[in-house]
């Protein structure tokens, strides 16, 4: 490396917190706050697949990316949970909090894992080693005394040193949980890393097919040459290899801290009447909002907290399709008070809730103001209509109003739900409320215009009038002529019709399959019908 080089490369402190989404998980569940050796055997999974793990987890030979039955299977007592990384992030939200009111200047890369340059630290405490000392404190004092620091030439090298053990040759480890390469020795610390760590694993298996295993021999190649027979992806794994820094700039791109934008409030006595506490938010929802306007932005989703005084916390995320006002906040709270369930808590205290002791208002997601400034012409017209409805609302309660969703499912009547208006669109993974699929048999273009809440009873007859079934072909049995469709028979001949096609679901039951058709009328008249056992029914018809 040249000496240019080693100028670019500059210093970097990475702060990294293993298995965080596990710690995370904890945390939520307020069970503990760390992830000890003797916590456990947990794994948090999505789409069948372990995304995170606890060291108890691993020592049993659980790894991430491993199928949910197979982790099971090498530990039978693993305790699995769905993976929520909305938790992720907010759980790691106020550890970035405190970090940057120690050391200004965090980059989050991700939760648990966040970056800062080391210049301005090492000359506050003295030297690096005792700057990562101060953030180790820290993260005791959070109750994270797992957490590591690495410091490198370039966050790369930082974020591996992170990750070493103080075994490995070119780091050392002043204290614990700190590891440091040396200035100028990053390319040598990096050299024997395996290449998969500073390329996409489809490049990084192209480079082994070639002979390059290593981070070292992909350093090793010219610039250029990576250049020319990989381009861009080529050229940014060849720079973290060499230890190199950006171009330009520095690679440590620090966040604007957020303020304090929550309020919160004490209730003594308790409250267990709804609108009692609704009204003593009021002023609560107003400091929430001029405190975001101060910040020139709006909430869209707005997270309501209420605790009792046995402790029991009632949270939850109410998202609006505009922007939230002092107003929508008080109804939130109102709503949510009325749901709570004081027999949950006593049969988990032994002893009823006398009603709320804290309230905390808290924006979940916010946006720029200006983002939702009227238009050019105006919008009156949808505010009126979002007023009215929203005033009937807090009149009938959070289910009162409504307006239908599209969602996700095979048959036309799954497909639609009934949303609470001032509700956002859902956004769950992998459920039912994701339009997008797969979902195997579900009708591909045109949908019909008018769906049946119940299909109707249908018959299909051929030309001899006999019925027309499925075969074992998956095939009509014979040519469809007549149509009748709750006993009212249409005088126009079938026309056209399409193969049938099968939805096929809980095959490991057993359960027979269903066959939908789509056929036309002479007079242009479109239907959409579904076979089921022995009979036809009416799922909607194209207009």
């Amino acid at each position: 490396m040249s000496t240019a080089e080693k100028a670019t490369a500059e210093r970097i402190i990475v702060f990294w917190v293993p298995d965080w989404p596990v710690h995370a998980y904890l945390r939520e569940s307020e069970r503990t706050a760390a992830v000890l050796p003797g916590a456990g055997a947990i794994a948090l999974i999505a789409n069948r697949r372990v995304t995170a793990c606890s060291a108890a987890a691993r020592a049993e030979g659980v790894r991430v990316g491993l199928r949910e039955n197979e982790a099971q299977a090498r530990c039978p007592t693993l305790e699995v949970h769905p993976h929520d990384p909305a938790v992720d992030e907010r759980r790691f939200a106020p550890v970035l909090a405190s970090l940057e009111r120690l050391v200004p200047g965090v980059e989050p890369i991700r939760p648990g894992l966040c970056a800062l340059r080391s210049r301005g630290p090492a000359r506050y405490y003295g030297d690096e080693d005792r700057a990562a000392a101060a953030i180790l404190e820290l993260a005791s004092q959070l109750d994270l005394p797992e957490a590591r620091v690495g410091i490198a030439d370039g966050r790369f090298a930082a974020e591996q040193a992170a990750r070493a053990s103080s075994a490995d040759p070119g780091v050392t480890e002043p204290h614990t949980g700190v590891r440091i390469v040396p200035p100028g020795t990053s390319r040598a610390f990096l050299s024997p890393l395996p290449v998969g760590r500073a390329a996409e694993p489809g490049f990084a298996e192209l480079l082994h097919g070639l002979g390059i295993r290593t981070l070292g021999a992909l350093a090793a190649l010219p610039e250029d040459a990576v250049r020319q027979r990989f381009g861009a992806e080529g050229v940014s794994a060849h720079r973290r290899a060499s230890a190199m820094g950006p171009r330009h700039g520095s690679e440590v791109l620090p966040r604007t801290p957020a303020g304090e934008l929550a309020v919160e409030l004490a209730l003594e006595p308790p409250l267990d009447n709804a609108d009692q506490l609704a009204f003593a938010c009021m002023a609560l929802a107003e400091r929430l909002m001029s405190g975001l306007a101060g910040e020139r932005l709006v909430c869209t989703a707005l997270r309501v907290e209420l605790t009792d005084d046995i402790g029991v916390r009632h949270e939850r995320v109410w998202s609006h399709p505009h922007r939230f006002t002092a107003a929508d906040a008080v109804n939130r709270v109102r709503w949510q008070a009325s749901a709570m369930s004081a027999g949950s808590a006593a049969r988990d205290t032994g002893r009823e809730a006398a009603g709320v002791a804290h309230v905390r208002l808290a924006p979940a997601h916010t946006d720029r103001a200006a983002a939702h400034e009227p238009g050019l012409w105006s919008t009156e017209p949808d505010e009126r209509v979002h007023h009215h409805l929203s005033r009937v609302q807090s009149r009938l309660g959070h289910t009162g109003v409504g307006t239908m969703e599209l969602i996700g499912g095979r048959l036309l009547a799954e497909r639609q739900r009934l949303v609470p208006w001032s509700t956002g669109r859902a956004r769950e993974r992998g459920s039912r409320a994701s339009a997008a699929g797969p979902w195997p048999g579900a009708v591909v273009g045109p949908t019909p215009s008018l769906v049946f809440p119940e299909p109707l009873p249908a018959e299909l007859t051929d030309a001899a009038g006999l019925p027309v079934g499925i075969d074992e072909e998956d095939l009509l049995t014979a040519q469809p002529a007549r149509l009748r469709v709750a006993n009212a028979e249409f005088d126009e001949r079938v026309s056209d019709w399409s193969l049938p096609w099968a939805i096929r679901e809980h095959w490991w039951k057993d359960a027979p399959a269903r066959f939908r058709l789509q056929l036309q009328l002479t007079d242009g008249d479109a239907w959409l019908l579904l076979h089921e056992g022995d009979r036809w029914l009416a799922e909607g018809r194209y207009d």
